[in-house]
C-alpha cells in the first residue's frame, strides 16, 4: 500500500516505535541466564544461549560473572557442569537491594515437576 504525505510519516513512526520496543526487555540477560539455570541445573550453556538469544560466549561470561559475585556455584560432574543458585543473594540495583534473587526466581522461573509427581 502506498501512503501519501502525513500518513506515510505517521505509519513510519509507529513502525519505529515497535522496533524500539522489541530491542529491550524488563529483565536483563543475567536474569534470563539465572532463570534458565534455576529451571535446569544441568543445562548446557549452548542451550542457555539459544533460550536467552545471546552467543554461547556471552552466556559463559554471564555465568562467570554470576559465579564471581556469589549468585551461583558451578560444580563439575563428569563432563558437565551442575549449577547451584544462592537464592539468598540480594538483587544488585540500589532500588532492589532489599529483595533476594529467590523472590525473582519464585516469580519468573517455571516450576520443575518431577516425573513421578506428574502422573499423580
Amino acid at each position: 500500500m502506498l501512503y501519501v504525505g502525513n500518513q506515510m510519516r505517521e505509519e513510519a513512526g509507529r513502525v519505529g516505535e515497535n522496533r524500539k520496543m522489541g530491542q529491550w526487555t524488563f529483565l536483563t540477560n543475567h536474569a534470563h541466564v539465572l532463570l534458565c539455570v534455576a529451571e535446569n541445573p544441568n543445562v548446557l550453556l549452548r542451550d542457555v544461549a539459544v533460550q536467552v538469544g545471546i552467543t554461547e560466549r556471552a552466556a559463559q561470561r554471564i555465568v562467570t560473572e554470576l559465579e564471581g559475585a556469589g549468585y551461583l556455584e558451578r560444580e563439575r560432574e563428569g563432563r558437565r557442569n551442575v549449577y547451584r543458585l544462592n537464592t539468598a543473594m540480594p538483587l544488585r540495583h540500589p532500588l532492589d537491594r532489599d529483595h533476594r534473587i529467590g523472590e525473582l526466581l519464585a516469580t519468573f522461573a517455571k516450576p520443575i515437576i518431577a516425573p513421578d509427581s506428574a502422573s499423580t
